[in-house]
């Protein structure tokens, strides 16, 4: 355990989200997503696991120390249920409560068409799965930065 990080926050977890620079994704997958395939193809090659962990407390822990990118408006991301894009799904809803909490204003997520945004996790740095159970637990998150003057 280490003072100020979350407890979820693995070794492997947190070498990636300290080797990501400005603008690298990351993605957070439920257990349905095809994520060994997908994480062999990003950047890291490897996926990396949050086991027994919903997809709002792996965001939770990973935003604790991960700024999103304020350049661009698709920093947040969400894979829409396919055939019903506007619809937002519970497991949706408790992520986007979290970054809103992360980031202190309201940030929406943009949505990403499920293939379009298997192609967005194959160019990620890396792919996080969690054992989130529920459909469509699957976000991108693009990293931004830190001012000299942050604390």
């Amino acid at each position: 355990m280490l003072k100020g990080i979350h407890p979820l926050l693995n070794a492997d977890v947190l070498y990636a989200l300290r080797a990501m620079g400005h603008g690298d994704d990351l993605v957070i997958v439920d257990t349905n997503f095809p994520a060994d395939s997908v994480a062999r193809q990003t950047r890291l090659g490897k996926l990396l696991r949050i086991d027994n962990t919903t997809a709002a407390e792996a965001a939770a822990a990973i935003l604790s120390v991960y700024p999103l990118d304020t350049f661009v408006d698709d920093a947040a991301a969400r894979m829409e249920i396919v055939d019903k894009p506007k619809e937002v799904p519970p497991v949706q809803k408790e992520v986007q409560k979290v970054i809103d909490k992360a980031e202190g204003k309201s940030w929406p997520m943009i949505s990403i068409e499920r293939y379009a945004f298997y192609e967005r996790a194959k160019q990620a740095y890396c792919v996080i799965q969690t054992g989130e159970r529920r459909f469509y637990g699957c976000f991108a998150f693009r990293k931004g930065v830190i001012p000299p003057d942050a604390g």
